[in-house]
């Protein structure tokens, strides 16, 4: 049986055509499935009239909202191949992608019309031939989307793909070069559904909080998951912290998603008294390495952190901690996902002993295809069927995986090995510290130190302060050389954070 994902609307719909699908808190509006599905219909034929076929790439430049949910499932109906565009990127590198995407039409937000008038009096103009506003007066050259949409026809369109068919393009952050599209089929988003499925406590009914910008396979395939099993899905626009809370008592929300950096600033605005999280049975926390302090504070607060891990090649899933493992394997991610297989390996490929880190390297059905025309980085990525991640990590006895850091983000410091995630675990223990990255910077003696990059939470913090707290903790070699004060982390939308910009910024040589 070939799948397409688009259709997995249409019977969520059939069978459930009143259940709420979606609850956009930016306006109030209250789709059920029926209503969802009739919209997505909408785009389907109306991307069909318009001349689009399976294989075509439509390219979506929007924000959290029923409009990216429509225009996604609508465009995987026909077999349109949608490329989620990140929405904090300028002109030039929308223009990268689109042109490498070779995309013929975008969907694009009001707030996005001076960008889309950019790429369109380009010297080298862009390959979109269609330009769709949401929102506001039409921009030249540009249709209004809702009347567009309301145009077309609400029945079911001719299903134009399928299996290993691809489904969308979604190109990396490209904190390490240019971005890399990353390729998903309709039959690598079912093997995700499946794996989900058969390693989380997720089920009909349930009600998750979407945070995440869609755009990243960290909000898109929870999303799609919830269609798949039956839930709501309550979307916020942007990430608001006290929004949030707010969110989850009056719509009782029953699980979520949140990266490491959310979840502090959710700390940081919890008020016992106003707030009511009883209806939430866990939160998944992936992007970088959790900090145990921060699983501890919350586990203090009767909320449950289990950690995930996984990439945009894989569709979000490598690893979970169950609700049953979690108490008693703080800071771990857990085990492999049930369809998924995960080994760390050392730089010979030799499987690693216990405790000791290596490469993580993920086999599964839900790993992508490739990379969009780079079949030189997809065969360096993927050797003998197995993911090469760039990720570090141990493994116990039981098969319990601990991600340490990205390999590229390691500093070695006189010959050893040191991983910045360890250090900020520990300073994020420190109670005047809000956030923290760790970077190498060069060094006379021992050719690399951390440095800690912080933001305050409390103004008396000084730098001799956050190296103090390292010492005891850490041995002398993990210890923090140099303290930088900053009022912000930069960080990708994803939550991890740029440290190549980091590394840029801060090239001093280390104190000694």
């Amino acid at each position: 049986m070939r799948v397409n994902i688009g259709q997995l609307l249409s019977r969520r719909a059939r069978r459930d055509p009143e259940l709420e699908g979606v609850y956009e808190a930016a306006n109030g509006r209250r789709l059920t499935y029926r209503a969802l599905n009739e919209r997505a219909n909408q785009v389907a034929n109306q991307l069909g009239f318009g001349g689009v076929a399976p294989g075509d790439r439509v390219a979506l430049l929007l924000g959290n909202g029923t409009e990216f949910l429509e225009c996604f499932f609508g465009a995987a109906k026909i077999g349109a191949v949608t490329v989620p565009l990140n929405t904090r990127l300028v002109a030039e590198e929308y223009a990268f992608i689109l042109g490498d995407a070779g995309a013929a039409t975008l969907v694009f937000d009001e707030a996005f019309a001076d960008v889309a008038a950019e790429l369109r009096s380009r010297e080298e103009p862009v390959a979109v031939t269609t330009w769709l506003q949401v929102g506001g007066t039409p921009a030249e050259g540009a249709i209004a989307y809702d009347e567009w949409r309301s145009a077309g026809d609400t029945a079911e369109p001719a299903t134009g793909a399928g299996g290993e068919d691809l489904l969308f393009i979604m190109y990396t952050s490209g904190t390490t070069g240019l971005p890399k599209g990353v390729m998903h089929s309709h039959d690598t988003i079912v093997a995700m559904l499946m794996t989900v499925t058969a390693s989380v406590d997720a089920h009909h009914g349930d009600r998750y909080l979407n945070a995440l910008p869609l755009f990243h396979v960290g909000a898109l395939s929870p999303v799609l998951f919830q269609v798949f099993v039956g839930g709501t899905v309550v979307l916020q626009r942007a990430f608001d912290p006290l929004e949030a809370w707010q969110l989850i008592g009056n719509e009782q929300v029953t699980s979520t998603l949140l990266v490491p950096a959310m979840l502090q600033f959710m700390l940081a605005t919890y008020d016992e008294t106003t707030h009511d999280p009883a209806s939430l049975r866990w939160v998944l926390s992936g992007a970088a390495p959790v900090p145990v302090s921060l699983i501890e504070t919350y586990t203090g607060m009767g909320i449950e952190i289990h950690q995930v891990y996984g990439l945009t090649e894989t569709a979000g899933c490598a690893c979970v901690i169950s609700a049953e493992d979690a108490p008693d394997h703080v800071g771990s991610t857990g085990k492999a996902f049930f369809l998924t297989d995960v080994r760390v390996v050392d730089e010979n490929g030799t499987d690693c002993p216990p405790g000791v880190p290596g490469e993580v390297l993920v086999s599964a059905p839900h790993v992508m295809v490739g990379y969009w025309n780079r079949p030189d980085a997809t065969a360096e990525a993927i050797v003998d069927g197995w993911l090469h991640t760039g990720d570090v990590a141990t493994v116990d006895e039981n098969g319990f995986v601990t991600i340490v850091d990205r390999i590229k983000d390691m500093v070695i410091s006189g010959g050893e090995n040191v991983y910045p995630a360890e250090i900020e675990n520990v300073l994020l223990g420190h109670e005047k510290i809000l956030d923290v990255a760790v970077v190498g910077i060069p060094s006379a003696k021992w050719g690399e130190s951390p440095l800690a990059v912080v933001v305050r939470g409390d103004e008396t913090l000084t730098a001799d302060e956050v190296i103090a707290h390292c010492r005891g903790r850490l041995a002398p070699f993990k210890t923090v050389k140099a303290v930088e004060f900053v009022d912000v982390i930069p960080r990708n939308p994803s939550g991890k954070v740029l440290k190549r910009e980091l590394r840029t910024r801060f090239t001093y040589d280390a104190p000694e």
